[in-house]
């Protein structure tokens, strides 16, 4: 606290100004060097005394304030600023304060730094070394406490590399030799408590090396940070109230499997923009009430961010993170993302959060090299870089580095309330030569390419996360073939909820850009997917990395010769997805039949819904939510086999498929789909009883910006044999149309299990037979092998490599591409 010049009195007590500490440990403080300054500066017990001990460089003197006491003045021990001050006589230690007096006449008056213990405790890093404190962030990174009565700050990182480490900030004039922190035991944990520091500061950790420049890192356990392009650090002292305790206790013992999830994947800098304040993104309380209310409208049940933790590239849509603790600046602050998760749980919308445990940049300020050595990545650039991304690579085998991952998703799950994670990169985290030519890559101990360090952290993260927070979900991004993504420990899987069927949705949108008359000769593209579908829990994406970097939108991706062909096939793409067993995922602009590319820079089109046909494609999305919600048909057996069977599978020629969904109480649910341009007049389908089938959905309907050929409501299935079985009905197809019925069965006596377990046709029949045999297979080889297992459902048809172009050349090279694996399953 700053002071009139002159405020000093007299000296009082008996004092004596010798050093009394070594000169070894008096060099390594003034070097910034010290392991333990709190052994040197504060007070201490000498044989001789009390003495007190600071270093304040620059200052011109330094006075010890003790209550009832006259001013004692400090000695100039060394001319850097070491200041020294022996009591005589006393036995023991008392509280006091520092007033410091600067050239030009300021005086402050402070408390000591040095005058406190330590804030992380021996247990704490006992817990951090094995790498199972899973409330580490706690204790690490800044934090507001009160110790002893005293208000302020505690800082604590861990760089077991470093000779010595500082706290810099406003609050100190980005000084290191002012705040320099102490290092706990042999955990390489460094600590301090400046007393009387606020909410706000700003901050960096600086390091220092033997022999090395001094340099800054941010907080890798910042709660808050600042605005790119700046990147320090910010004291942050949350307070946020949440009120969705009901949300939070349904969501506990929540059976996500079985439950509709429609999923809006959202950038949220670019959903809306304020267009009349200089294009800016809407922040995070702007965003809630607007996004809360769309979502409630559109029927979407979740929300799926992608990264909001504090990344400095914004071009990077936030997977490259810096602040992996600290929700981005650029919306707001960690109350204001509190303030949004929970107002969307206030309507009813969950929501899940893109994580990135698999790279992350090199930014010199961030976590790359962060004591000087190489701390949270590998050392080897075959294992700790990324050749694709130009980023570094976690080490998964370093245990607090695990913990510092695995925390981290415990903290945004917690602590923000988000409800699940969805795992960016998984595949490029299990396999040790992903992007990765020969010799530039390190095989494991048994001379594999699978990154075992890795799977034992996936592993470990998806068991702690469903034992300290059941009811979230975990999804993977996982790109391969990868066996048991989404099986449990008991099956020797990697334990996610959910998996992104990226197979299935590089096979649908090759169909839908082909024209519709040469359709007939990639039919498998349309049917391969039901051949694995149940062999992991499915989430179907359309997803961002889908309309970007001249791939086209979701509309311009539909094959057409004119407009209208172009809409009628998103429609009815739209509906065979909704209908297809799986969760479903729609990347924002999607469900607005947006003609350009997503561009994180601009605002979504809202404009579109102005006209008839966007608005038509936005309200058949609501609608496909609306029943997706209403129906278990559509929705409880997704994971399943049971809850699906084919009518028409093989009908290439006329390029229609039609299949029923079931649940478990008998609901049917028929979807026919036609993806001819022409129409098919009288086409007729097998059912398994006689029933009534009335029209649910109708693609093709004017509602939606369709022709409106068809204005039938309902059907009768007639006693007349069809595709091997007793009944059939027949209906005519618009083209490029989507229809969906309810069956009601006519015979009050109806048994589910006859739509269920009905042969149909034989092909149908030896599929869902073989379909079951492969998942059946592959759980069994897992527990053993692997690599086995892997084998098995490459062999089989399981869900095939397509995502990386690299993967398939390589497929192609050894005979064994994507037409073939399909030749032999079928």
């Amino acid at each position: 606290m700053p002071e009139k010049p002159g405020a000093s009195g007299k000296k009082s007590g008996a004092v004596s100004s010798f050093l009394t500490i070594r000169r070894a440990e008096l060099e390594r403080l003034l070097a910034l060097q010290s392991p333990d300054p709190h052994a040197v500066l504060g007070a201490h017990n000498t044989q001789h005394g009390v003495a007190v001990r600071a270093f304040r460089p620059d200052a011109e003197r330094v006075e010890v304030i003790i209550e009832g006491e006259s001013p004692h003045e400090m000695s100039k021990a060394h001319p850097a600023g070491f200041f020294e001050l022996l009591l005589e006589g006393r036995g023991q230690l008392f509280p006091y304060l520092l007033r410091v007096f600067y050239p030009g006449g300021s005086v402050f008056t402070m408390r000591d730094s040095y005058a406190f213990m330590p804030t992380v405790g021996s247990f704490d890093e006992h817990l951090f070394g094995e790498g199972r404190h899973w409330q580490i962030y706690e204790k690490l990174g800044a934090h507001v406490r009160n110790l002893g009565g005293v208000e302020g700050v505690s800082f604590a990182v861990w760089a077991p590399g470093a000779d010595g480490v500082s706290v810099v900030g406003d609050f100190n004039n980005w000084d290191g030799r002012l705040h320099q922190m102490r290092r706990l035991g042999v955990s390489g944990t460094w600590e301090i408590f400046v007393p009387d520091l606020r909410p706000g500061a700003i901050y960096k950790y600086e390091i220092h090396r033997r022999g090395a420049l001094a340099f800054l890192k941010a907080d890798p356990y910042a709660l808050y940070a600042e605005v790119p392009p700046a990147t320090s650090s910010i004291v942050y002292k949350p307070s946020y109230q949440f009120t969705d305790h009901e949300w939070m206790h349904r969501r506990a013992s929540e059976d996500h499997l079985r439950r509709p999830l429609s999923i809006y994947e959202v950038h949220l800098g670019s959903w809306r923009r304020m267009v009349e304040d200089g294009n800016r993104s809407f922040t995070y309380r702007e965003t809630a009430p607007a996004l809360a209310d769309y979502c409630n409208r559109m029927g979407f049940t979740h929300v799926e961010f992608l990264p909001l933790k504090g990344h400095p590239y914004g071009g990077s849509w936030g997977y490259q993170v810096a602040n992996y603790y600290a929700p981005t600046a650029r919306f707001g602050t960690p109350d204001d993302f509190r303030f949004l998760v929970d107002h969307l749980h206030s309507r009813g919308v969950g929501v899940i959060m893109d994580w990135v445990p698999a790279h992350f940049p090199k930014d010199e300020w961030a976590l790359g090299r962060f004591d000087g050595s190489a701390l949270y990545e590998h050392a080897d650039p075959r294992l700790g870089e990324h050749p694709d991304w130009g980023t570094f690579i976690f080490n998964y085998g370093r245990n607090e580095v695990r913990n510092f991952l695995i925390a981290n998703a415990l903290f945004w799950l917690k602590e923000c309330h988000v409800d699940g994670l969805r795992v960016d990169a998984v595949a490029s985290m299990l396999y040790l030569d992903y992007s990765r030519t020969a010799g530039r890559w390190v095989p494991n101990k048994f001379g594999g390419r699978e990154n075992l360090e890795a799977l034992a952290f996936i592993r470990e993260l998806n068991a702690v996360v469903h034992q300290e927070q059941p009811g979230v979900m975990m999804i993977a991004e996982e790109s391969t073939s990868w066996p048991l993504v989404t099986k449990g420990a008991d099956q020797r899987g990697l334990g996610f909820d959910f998996k992104w069927n990226m197979g299935w949705m590089h096979d649908t949108l090759k169909y839908f850009e082909r024209d519709p008359f040469t359709r007939r000769y990639f039919h498998n593209n349309i049917t391969f997917g039901l051949t694995y579908a149940w062999s992991e829990n499915f989430v179907l994406p359309f997803s961002h990395d889908e309309v970007v970097h001249m791939k086209g939108s979701m509309l311009n991706k539909m094959h057409g010769g004119s407009r209208a062909q172009k809409f009628a096939n998103l429609r009815t793409l739209y509906a065979y997805m909704w209908a297809h067993p799986g969760k479903k995922l729609l990347f924002m602009g999607g469900e607005l039949g947006q003609w350009r590319e997503w561009s994180d820079t601009q605002s979504l089109d809202w404009h579109l819904l102005d006209e008839d046909e966007h608005r038509g494609v936005n309200t058949l999305v609501r609608d496909l939510n609306r029943l997706l919600v209403e129906r278990p048909a559509l929705h409880e057996l997704d994971v399943e086999p049971r809850g699906f069977q084919w009518i028409d599978v093989d009908n290439a020629l006329e390029n229609v498929v039609a299949f029923m969904r079931f649940a478990s109480s008998g609901e049917t649910i028929v979807c026919v789909c036609n993806f001819s341009a022409a129409a098919r007049n009288g086409y007729r389908f097998g059912l398994p009883e006689k029933c009534t089938l009335q029209l649910i959905l109708n693609t093709d309907s004017a509602y939606y910006g369709g022709g409106d050929s068809i204005r039938v409501e309902s059907v009768e299935a007639e006693e007349q044999p069809w595709q091997n079985r007793p009944f059939s009905a027949s209906v005519d197809l618009p083209p490029l149309t989507s229809l969906w019925f309810a069956a009601t069965a006519i015979n009050s006596s109806h048994d589910s299990a006859a739509w269920e377990n009905n042969p149909g046709p034989a092909r149908a029949q030896k599929r869902a037979t073989r379909t079951k045999m492969v998942a059946e297979n592959v759980n069994e080889a897992a527990k053993s092998d692997p690599g086995k297992a892997q084998a098995i459902e490459k062999t089989n048809g399981g869900e095939a490599k397509r995502t990386s172009k690299k993967t398939e050349k390589k497929n192609k090279k050894k005979g064994k591409g994507a037409g073939s694996t399909r030749k032999k399953s079928e």
